[in-house]
């Protein structure tokens, strides 16, 4: 019989996770990430929103675990820390892609 106090702990960490997916301008970072590395530039450009927001963004999902940042002389380039995470991304985007 699994352990009930690890499967909340486990369900409090899943439940933090996707309420960070349910913001729309996050899922889309992160879907855009779920392909691969990107600077905050490179995020701007495809999302279409202000660097800050960006930056907004991505500090909250590094705080949060989801995303790492790698620095690369005057760049920072982010990406999906939990490969789970990019898995999960790429089914929902198949599951919608209509």
């Amino acid at each position: 019989m699994p352990d009930l106090s690890e499967s909340k702990k486990r369900c409090a960490r899943v439940a933090a996770m996707l309420k960070s997916l349910a913001h729309p301008q996050r899922l889309f970072i992160l879907c855009r990430l779920a392909k691969g590395e990107a600077t905050v530039s490179e995020l701007r450009e495809a999302c279409g929103a202000s660097q800050s927001l960006i930056s907004q963004h991505l500090t909250r999902m590094r705080r949060e675990g989801l995303v790492q940042a790698r620095r690369q002389g005057h760049f920072v380039h982010y990406r999906i820390l939990d490969p789970k995470l990019s898995a999960l991304i790429k089914e929902m985007e198949a599951a919608f892609n209509e």
